[in-house]
């Protein structure tokens, strides 16, 4: 969720913490704040409710300067935004500042003893309980302790997640930085370091990184080796990391925003998905993970998916693909719910956890349940060396490079990708599926990226259609078999940043219910492509026009029967049914990146939320 950043070098801080900060605010955007201590050992906080440019305006006549520093940009758990609540926070003599990303499950307990001893609170966050801790840790030993051994035993008593840093008047010359459960990356410079949630802020000054570990503390010096430690004073290695990440991914480039680039870079990334992976005959789906691990996947008695929100739908196809090619049965979870179902979990079941970034807090706790149960661990996400695909047992990165947009959408489509590649690999390997087949699908696939182009080329015009329906306070999607999915997707997506409410349904549930619905106010979005669902989807389609629904129908070009029953049609390139997932998402992002742009949405930054769910 939260986002942070850190810098001790030889340059000054308050430009690369700015600038990095920017970066991460897909991470939160409620309230934003740095530290920094300058040359003459002041420790200043500058703090405000509102965005990194709402911090810039307020820090413009502000003593910025130092070489040392910490930023934070929030998405509130405990206590409303405000910049009382932002970090970084104060410890009680002024001497401390520290910020925090996760979420501390026992601050109320923690809080009262420390208003026992005498301590007083500003905010009603967490994250203040913490530095006070920290401080009443180091001041109740003499002499003081070094604040690497006051957070030691401070964390001690901590339970809950965290990634935080923290800055000690005191001692200037050091950051000492420590996570548990939230992502923090070092960046190794120069004669300097860096601090992140991720490797986005980092990238552009170094591609040296180090990935701390659960429960590993970090002393960032800027002219010494990094020193790491666990929580029992145990000195740590750690291992140096080169990033994989291009600068230009983290620009919108000539685009107006991170989200309609990110959709234009589909063709791109699905390539780049493909790459190495896909023969370049097209013959043949080569994945390591499955040549690495053939016996244990094949001998799966049956899988289980794991995943949230966006992801989740890109698991509904998986669950599709694998059962209909395998011939294994799959179930699909939310991890949320996952772990506190009391789930029955065999050694021979195989999970695959689903994440983008391979932080998401939910899912990596369902893999941790999964490995204590003895079951095999499948990850796919977006972020190299993240806390997922370390975690897991194999997997899948998606390749799609950094996706900066909070509603996902070339995430979405990289992950149905490697599902797809996934599904088709295993059942090769189990001749499930026919060599003829098989080879028809290799060969389509490869041509997916190509459609999506063709796809992208009616932008304007479902810009203009989008023009239409901002009246529209509900939306109903539809979708059958391996569409069903997208329409809970493409109603996602146009929650999440126009706020109109919008559900997915099974077109034959429709009767179930929903129909009480429709009006001829009722927008419904239906996923009408040719297959072997055809003729029931037509017949939804009349039951919605005869109750008056307005009906924009995504059809295979060329047809001419559902197009004269429809209000508008957005034409797909035809393609396998298994496939169609990967085009018909694209035009339903489109819609909603449209529709909200109309309605004067900010669709990067939509409001109550955050990318990186790192937290419960």
């Amino acid at each position: 969720m939260c986002g942070i950043v850190g810098y001790i070098g030889k340059r000054e801080a308050y430009p690369i913490l700015i600038k990095g900060l920017k970066r991460l605010e897909y991470r939160g955007y409620d309230s934003a704040g740095c530290a920094l201590i300058n040359g003459e050992g002041t420790l200043s906080v500058y703090k405000t409710k509102g965005k990194v440019s709402d911090l810039e305006a307020f820090c413009s006549d502000k003593d910025c300067s130092g070489c040392v520093g910490i930023a934070h940009t929030r998405w509130a758990t405990h206590g409303e935004p405000s910049s009382v609540n932002a970090h970084p926070h104060y410890s009680s003599s002024r001497k401390l500042a520290l910020i925090h990303n996760g979420i501390i499950e026992n601050y109320a307990d923690l809080r009262k003893k420390l208003e026992r001893k005498g301590f007083s609170f500003q905010s009603d966050t967490d994250t203040e309980v913490l530095v006070q801790l920290i401080e009443y840790v180091r001041l109740s030993h003499t002499p003081a302790l070094p604040l690497l051994s006051a957070v030691q035993l401070a964390l001690r008593q901590v339970v809950g997640a965290y990634a935080i840093a923290v800055l000690d008047k005191d001692t200037p010359g050091e950051i000492v930085a420590a996570r548990k459960s939230s992502p923090l990356v070092v960046g190794i410079g120069d004669g300097e370091l860096f601090l992140g949630s991720d490797a986005s802020p980092i990238i552009e000054y170094t591609d040296k990184v180090v990935y701390l570990n659960d429960g590993e503390i970090a002393l960032l010096r800027p002219d010494e080796k990094l020193k790491v430690v666990n929580l029992s004073n145990v000195e740590v290695t750690p291992e140096v990391c080169t990033l994989d990440m291009e600068l230009g991914d983290l620009e919108k480039g000539n685009f107006p925003h991170f989200m309609l680039k990110e959709i234009f870079d589909q063709p791109a990334c699905l390539r780049a998905c493909m790459a190495g992976r896909l023969s370049v005959d097209r013959k043949n789906i080569i994945l390591s993970a499955v040549v690495d691990h053939k016996e244990r996947l094949l001998a799966a008695r049956r899988f289980i998916i794991v995943a949230c929100g966006t992801s989740w739908h890109a698991a509904l196809i998986g669950k599709h693909l694998i059962e209909s090619f395998c011939r294994i049965s799959v179930d699909v979870e939310y991890a949320s719910e996952f772990r506190y179902s009391d789930p029955v979990i065999s050694s021979d079941d195989v999970m695959i956890a689903i994440s983008q970034s391979g932080e998401t807090a939910d899912t990596l706790a369902a893999v941790e349940l999964g490995k204590q149960k003895g079951a095999f661990i499948y990850g796919i996400c977006n972020v190299v060396s993240s806390s997922i695909a370390r975690a897991t047992h194999t997997g899948s990165y998606i390749h799609v490079g950094s996706e900066i947009g909070v509603a996902s959408t070339k995430a979405f489509t990289g992950q149905v990708m490697v599902l797809t590649m996934l599904a088709l690999a295993l059942a090769h390997e189990k001749k499930t599926i026919s060599e003829e087949e098989f080879g028809k699908l290799c060969t389509e696939l490869g041509r997916i990226p190509a459609k999506i182009e063709e796809i992208l080329q009616h932008n304007d015009q479902i810009g203009l259609l989008a023009r239409i329906f901002t009246y529209a306070r509900n939306f109903i999607y539809l979708g059958r078999g391996y569409n069903y999915p997208v329409a809970l997707e493409g109603a996602l997506k146009l929650k999440e940043i126009s706020y109109i409410h919008a559900e997915g349904y099974p077109a034959a549930e429709m009767k179930h219910g929903p129909i009480a619905l429709i009006d001829s106010e009722m927008p419904v979005v239906v996923i009408a492509t040719k297959n072997e669902l055809y003729e029931k989807v037509l017949s939804n389609i009349q039951e919605v026009k005869a109750r008056g629904g307005r009906i924009i129908a995504l059809v295979t070009e060329g047809d001419t029967t559902i197009s004269k029953l429809v209000d508008y049609c957005i034409p797909l390139p035809e393609t396998m049914e298994c496939l169609t997932p990967l085009i018909a998402s694209v035009p339903l992002q489109l819609l909603a990146y449209h529709i909200a742009i109309c309605k004067g949405k900010n669709v990067d930054q939509p409001r109550n939320l955050a990318k990186s769910v790192t937290v419960e």
